[in-house]
């Protein structure tokens, strides 16, 4: 069995108490977990984090008075920022998008399982991509334009090394760093490497930037 190695500080962020609930229930009891607290809306979230040291919040999109959109970008600009996951029913969310690009670390769909959720959880605070090829895929058919939105994906990934083309398609097809070392025969540390790379060339805040980016770019290469 693996050591854990990462203590996950947890704030969760709903303003449905039975969600909030539900969650404390479904996460309590896991050995890296702590859940450090609640807010019921995005106005309190940097408050909490300063107060709870959280290092993740798990924050639903749709709230009263801040959204998590608003929440997130604020969090962003801390100096040490958390890792966030939004929390979303997708279908009837159009700020999906804007969050990850925002800075979210992903998302995750309200009726996520549990072991998933956990799973997904660890994967973030790790530095691991939460990504869901196929919900990817709806993402940019939904809210982006196909033209413009293609020309703009081939100049950015054409100005990327081969090497960082290669991880950057990786990182797409939902690959975990220690995946994608494996499968292009190089070291973690290079993987990690070629991510930091990509992400301060183009501007980017997270990995799920980058598939979106290949998405538009290189369709035929993920699934």
């Amino acid at each position: 069995m693996s050591e854990v190695t990462t203590e996950i500080r947890l704030l969760l962020v709903d303003d449905e108490w039975l969600v909030r609930a539900g969650l404390r229930t479904m996460l309590t009891g896991q050995p890296d977990i702590d859940i450090v607290g609640e807010a019921s809306d995005g106005s309190a979230v940097r408050e909490k984090v300063a107060e709870t040291g959280a290092n993740l919040v798990l924050m639903d999109i749709r709230m009263p008075k801040v959204n998590g959109l608003v929440a997130t970008e604020a969090l962003r600009a801390l100096p040490d920022p958390p890792h966030v996951v939004m929390l979303t029913t997708f279908d009837t969310d159009d700020l999906v998008l804007r969050s990850l690009q925002a800075g979210a670390s992903g998302f995750l769909l309200k009726d996520t399982p549990p072991a998933d959720l956990i799973a997904a959880l660890r994967k973030v605070v790790a530095g691991e991509p939460i990504l869901s090829p196929a919900i990817t895929r709806k993402l940019i058919v939904r809210f982006t334009e196909p033209g413009e939105r293609k020309s703009k994906a081939d100049t950015q990934f054409d100005q990327l090394t081969p090497g960082e083309q290669r991880v950057a398609v990786a990182v797409a097809q939902g690959n975990s760093n220690s995946a994608i070392a494996e499968d292009l025969f190089v070291s973690v540390a290079t993987v990690k490497s070629h991510i930091s790379h990509i992400l301060d060339k183009l501007g980017f805040n997270n990995r799920v930037q980058i598939a979106l980016l290949v998405h538009d770019a290189r369709p035929g290469e993920v699934p």
